[in-house]
């Protein structure tokens, strides 16, 4: 039931526990009952809005930056990504494979702010061997979610 829930909830997190219930064969408490226990085990470590900028506020700025980090002794890359995830700009931060270590999104009001964030913040950082910033120019999907073109057919036929 676990994963039920947890899919339900990526789909539309503001469904109501009567339907939640209804979908899944359960009451309405039980689904809040199983939510809540999804949170106190710390699953579900919150809840998030997807908004599409251009409608809200299209100076908001989107970038990627893939970071080369000198790994610490005895904490890998643990130490450095705690410390990136710190800045408020800073809205992820992943380790990955491939041919960088850390992938960090940031969000500014404009390209200066990220620019100055990743030259005076960023690549200030010891470790932080190298940077390459990309900026997002348009986002279509975020979580699953559409975003900009109502019109799209979410089985991909149209």
């Amino acid at each position: 039931m676990k994963n039920e829930i947890i899919r339900i909830l990526q789909q539309n997190a503001r469904i109501s526990n009567t339907a939640m219930g209804e979908m899944l064969g359960i009451t309405s408490e039980q689904a809040a009952a199983e939510i809540h226990k999804l949170e106190e085990e710390g699953i579900i470590r919150g809840y998030s809005v997807i908004l599409d900028d251009e409608k809200y506020d299209n100076s908001t700025v989107y970038a990627t930056i893939e970071l080369k980090v000198t790994p610490q002794r005895d904490c890998g890359f643990n130490d450095i990504a705690k410390t990136i995830m710190m800045y408020d700009e800073v809205e992820s931060v992943n380790l990955m494979s491939g041919a960088y270590d850390l992938s960090v999104e940031v969000k500014g009001r404009n390209l200066k702010d990220v620019a100055l964030f990743v030259s005076e913040r960023l690549a200030t950082i010891d470790e932080i061997l190298s940077t390459s910033t990309h900026f997002i120019l348009k986002k279509y999907k975020e979580k699953g979610i559409f975003i900009g073109n109502e019109d799209t057919d979410e089985r991909g036929l149209g």
